[in-house]
């Protein structure tokens, strides 16, 4: 007999929904596939065989996060298919802040009601960042929560593994005086500070489908733009040449993130000018009367990720992130003091 229950659905919950989503799904989910998947989607437990030839003290390392508020951004605009990237990038720019390669990634999708095909649009954007950063999507869950949310709301929520050798494990035990930042340009406002956004904005379906001149597309499609993915170029700079740092700009910006990849007397000495901010953090400060360094301790304003190389590497650096399709920049340099981030 076939699984349904008249009486769980009379609830609120359509089994037969979830078993709908799996089968939409399953072809996004199949794109992420890379050696070591064992198992498919369905079973209790995703399966992954580590291959850990070549290292000598192989170290797993795990991160989890989800999107925040921009979800109702999405909602709003009724666009569910690039979220999941957001949610992927923010757990695996995490885990290369140490120098880990992402193996494979799970999700959890609370929604209202299970629309097939709107799950599926979520899967989609999941199983695309999944490919982007070279990590399988091995498992997930889809929970129908009638009565704890609106029918047409969700959230989403990811967890992540990577792993690296622990002698090549990026700490801050190498960074001293004198090496260069290196900014790694954003692709907006990422996925932090939506609160604020939201706010500033008076977020609604009717403003959000306004065209922007200053954006060059409407305020919606500007701050729906997907988290950028750094992995692959990150990873790739790693193995040319000697990274001492790496921090991901997200919530609490310059103030909070990069002293987080600093050691005891060392702080960062950030030039401004340097790099080019997108014209959406402008608009945001001037329509919200936001002060200068409020910007900076909430967005990444342009700089989705830091790296500390040492000063002759610099322009090396630069150029390997470039030819991997980044935009990066010299943004400063560390320097003696307990101050976390000064502006020049």
């Amino acid at each position: 007999m076939k699984s349904y229950s008249e009486s769980y659905k009379a609830a609120g919950v359509d089994v037969t929904a979830g078993y709908e989503s799996v089968k939409l799904m399953k072809k996004d989910v199949d794109r992420t596939k890379i050696p070591g998947c064992i198992s498919g989607i369905g079973g209790f437990g995703g399966l992954f065989q580590l291959d850990v030839s070549g290292m000598t003290e192989p170290v797993l390392v795990s991160g989890t996060d989800g999107v925040g508020t921009k979800l109702k951004i999405a909602m709003l605009m009724n666009k569910n298919d690039t979220i999941g990237i957001d949610c992927v990038a923010m757990c695996v720019n995490d885990i290369i802040c140490c120098g880990a390669k992402p193996l494979y990634f799970l999700d959890y999708i609370a929604i209202g009601k299970n629309i097939p095909e709107k799950v599926a649009e979520i899967v989609k954007g999941v199983a695309d960042g999944c490919v982007a950063a070279g990590c399988a999507l091995v498992g997930g869950e889809t929970a129908e929560h009638p009565g704890m949310m609106p029918e047409d709301e969700y959230d989403i929520a990811g967890y992540s593994t990577g792993i690296v050798d622990k002698s090549k494990i990026i700490d801050n035990t190498k960074i001293k005086a004198g090496d260069a930042v290196i900014g790694i340009a954003s692709s907006g406002v990422h996925s932090n500070g939506f609160s604020l956004v939201r706010k500033v904005f008076n977020i609604n379906e009717q403003n959000l489908k306004s065209f922007v001149p200053e954006l060059g597309q409407s305020l919606g499609e500007a701050l729906l733009t997907p988290t950028r993915i750094y992995v692959k170029p990150v990873l790739e700079l790693i193995a040319k040449l000697p990274v001492k740092g790496i921090s991901h700009i997200t919530g609490g910006g310059f103030y909070e993130n990069i002293p987080r990849m600093l050691p005891d007397g060392i702080s960062a000495k950030i030039t401004k000018g340097s790099w080019t901010i997108p014209p959406i953090f402008a608009l945001l400060q001037k329509e919200g009367n936001i002060s200068e360094h409020d910007m900076f301790n909430t967005f990444n304003m342009g700089v989705g990720m830091a790296v500390v190389v040492d000063k002759a590497d610099a322009d090396k650096a630069v150029e390997i992130l470039k030819a991997n399709g980044e935009q990066a920049f010299v943004i400063g340099e560390t320097v003696l003091g307990d101050d976390g981030v000064v502006f020049a």
